[in-house]
């Protein structure tokens, strides 16, 4: 079946008005109700079902209901103005979708979802938008253009839509190729400066982190690959993998099941919080927590000093957040938020030893009051004749990487997982091997903890990216003179996120996209363009010894090759090579006659087409419509420089015999 203009074009107009919904949705703020109604509203367009062109008036009270609604809710402080502005002009754009087709419709509905298109950039503006906002951009043209060609043509007239189309889509690369370099070229300021912050996304938080951990669990976020932070390291280490430890939270009580921490009391909230002395090699981190982190408490490499520069991003507002230290060793901020950005500074773990207070000591000595006799039996008989604590410690944590395999098939719920795993089963996640490291030292008078947080990073541009999938448990002894050491008696191999390989490679090369992005547009501003023209290499220049570094080749390349494709299309579109468009409408009138001859008018030979046509148009011939549409394209394309499309000289004929 074939598809009219008419109704392509309102296809087109409908997909490029959903590119434009989606690009608020992703940012996840829309709420739940109007994502619904987008949904329904979108079927029924594309369906081309459009109820409200019988009840104009009656769908107009439900729009001001709407209205009425969402800026109540803003008066009352449960919804953000800017997130009711874009969920506002998303049902006025649903209106317009399911009312009567015209010209005026249409026109609101380009106008509506630029709007919406306006709305997504203050509401997120990240790698989703831009190809949401990229799918509107073509659409629409499309839908313009064959507008255009519609309104314009004769009645009767046939016009070939696989050619127009190609050039529609030429111009649509062309327009995006000039808006790219508008927005190298012209000058601006950074993205960011006036974003909205992306709100909760559009799946659950999935790290895990809470105030303590069970025994009993699967640990099937080992699976998960979403991307939960971004940090940059300084000095940066540079490479593919980080294999270091993200510290979380230390927990100190165990009773047998559950591990929690031994002192959730609040001790002090600070702007800048300091932990403890400097010393050895310290390493900077600008951390940058995702939505999908979904925790307040504070991460940091190995072991942290202090925390400072912290934001809390809510509601498409920026706040100065406090941290808030706990007792036994952690961090939280103060106040809730989407999302937060804040700094840390590291020293390397087992430096900087401080003494252990004998309150602390027993928190980190306690063993279960059911702990069963074999696990201090199994720890004398590993530790043998050996006194120094650290090397029991190693012996220990030794025995159990070999001794034991790491799996997430856990059986259902039993009455004491530690012996279960270390007797029976010889198989668990790293909660089973830290929490039985732990209490083996603990059976053995040396004081340990269980440590949860991250292990690892990928690199992505300029940061390190962690992964729901690397959350991770480990072990501390203390040692005295040496304070914490950190050991971790899981299997190396099975220590990072274990997702599915093609979607971990899809999200990994993802946020490697969402990185590039962000720096090369978000944040892109006036410096940028700055750098950029002092990379172009200037004719008769030469090499100053102040210069900065010449641009890739690469880049180049790509540059020199796009230029010149642009240039192309532009002579193509402009028509600056002439076409060979008077030989084909000659060919086309020498078609016209014959056909015409054929059909019982022989008279076209002395009177001509044009002649022709004006006679039977007076005579209200059923030829007449077919006969003037197929005449006046033979005069554009003789004498007014506008030439055939491909096939559509074919299709005029066509159009003409059947009439005659």
């Amino acid at each position: 079946m074939r598809i009219s203009g008419q109704r392509l074009q309102l296809l087109f107009r409908d997909l490029a008005a959903t590119a434009a919904l989606l690009s608020m949705v992703v940012s996840g703020e829309v709420p739940g109700w109007a994502l619904g109604t987008f949904g329904l509203t979108v079927t029924l367009a594309l369906l081309n079902v459009r109820p409200f062109a019988r009840f104009a008036n009656p769908s107009s009270v439900l729009l001001v209901f709407g209205a009425v609604a969402l800026y109540s809710n803003v008066a009352a402080g449960r919804v953000d103005l800017v997130v009711a502005a874009c969920t506002f002009a998303g049902l006025l754009t649903c209106h317009r979708l399911m009312s009567a087709p015209s010209p005026s419709t249409d026109s609101q509905v380009y106008l509506t979802s630029l709007l919406m298109v306006a709305g997504g950039a203050a509401l997120s503006g990240e790698l989703l938008f831009a190809a949401c906002v990229t799918a509107f951009g073509a659409l629409a043209t499309l839908s313009l253009g064959l507008q255009t060609v519609e309104q314009s043509r004769e009645p009767g007239e046939v016009v070939p839509l696989r050619p127009l189309l190609g050039l529609l889509a030429a111009g649509a690369l062309a327009s995006t190729a000039l808006g790219i370099l508008l927005f190298v070229a012209f000058p601006r300021l950074s993205w960011n400066v006036a974003a909205h912050r992306s709100g909760a996304g559009l799946g659950r938080a999935t790290t895990g982190m809470s105030d303590g951990i069970r025994l009993s669990g699967a640990g099937r976020i080992k699976t998960n690959p979403r991307v939960v932070f971004r940090a940059a390291l300084s000095p940066d280490p540079k490479t593919k993998t980080l294999e270091a430890y993200w510290v979380g939270q230390t927990l100190e009580s165990f009773n047998g099941i559950e591990w929690s921490s031994g002192g959730s009391s609040r001790l002090r909230a600070l702007d800048e919080l300091t932990l403890g002395p400097g010393g050895g090699k310290l390493v900077f981190q600008q951390i940058e927590t995702l939505p999908a982190y979904g925790s307040r408490t504070v991460v940091g490499l190995d072991r942290p000093l202090g925390f400072s520069r912290g934001f809390s991003h809510l509601q498409g507002s920026d706040a100065r957040v406090r941290f808030v230290e706990q007792r036994g060793e952690q961090v939280r901020f103060e106040m809730e938020g989407t999302s937060y950005s804040y700094r840390v500074l590291s020293r390397p773990a087992g430096t900087g030893a401080q003494p252990l207070s004998p309150a602390s000591r027993a928190r980190a000595l306690q063993l279960p009051p059911t702990l069963d006799a074999r696990v201090a039996a199994l720890a004398t008989s590993v530790r043998g004749t050996e006194k120094d604590p650290l090397s029991t410690a190693k012996k220990l944590e030794a025995h159990l990487q070999r001794n034991y395999s790491y799996t997430l098939e856990l059986a259902g719920p039993v009455a004491d997982p530690l012996a279960n795993f270390l007797f029976e089963r010889k198989s668990g996640h790293c909660e089973h091997f830290a929490t039985a490291l732990a209490i083996l030292l603990r059976t053995q008078g040396i004081p340990a903890r269980v440590v949860t947080g991250f292990y690892g990073g990928r690199r992505a541009g300029m940061a390190y990216l962690v992964r729901a999938g690397d959350a991770h448990a480990w072990t501390e002894a203390y040692i005295d003179g040496r304070g914490y050491v950190r050991l971790d008696s899981t299997p190396e191999d099975s220590r990072s996120a274990e997702p599915n390989a093609v979607l971990d490679f899809l999200l990994q090369e993802y946020e490697s996209l969402q990185l590039r992005w962000q720096s090369s547009v978000l944040d892109y501003s006036m410096k940028d363009q700055a750098a950029l023209v002092e990379r172009l290499p200037l004719p008769g220049s030469g090499t100053s010894p102040n210069a900065g570094p010449a641009l890739p080749k690469a880049t180049t390349v790509m540059a020199v090759f796009g230029l010149l494709f642009l240039v192309g299309l532009l002579w193509r579109l402009r028509g600056w090579r002439q076409a060979p468009t008077e030989e084909e409408a000659t060919r086309f009138l020498a078609e016209l006659e014959r056909l015409l001859k054929s059909r019982g008018h022989p008279s076209v030979v002395e009177e001509g087409v044009e002649a022709l046509s004006r006679r039977l148009e007076h005579e209200r011939h059923p030829a007449q419509a077919p006969l003037r549409a197929a005449t006046r394209r033979y005069l554009e394309a003789r004498f007014g420089g506008r030439p055939l499309l491909r096939g559509e000289a074919r299709a005029l004929s066509e159009q003409v015999r059947q009439a005659t």
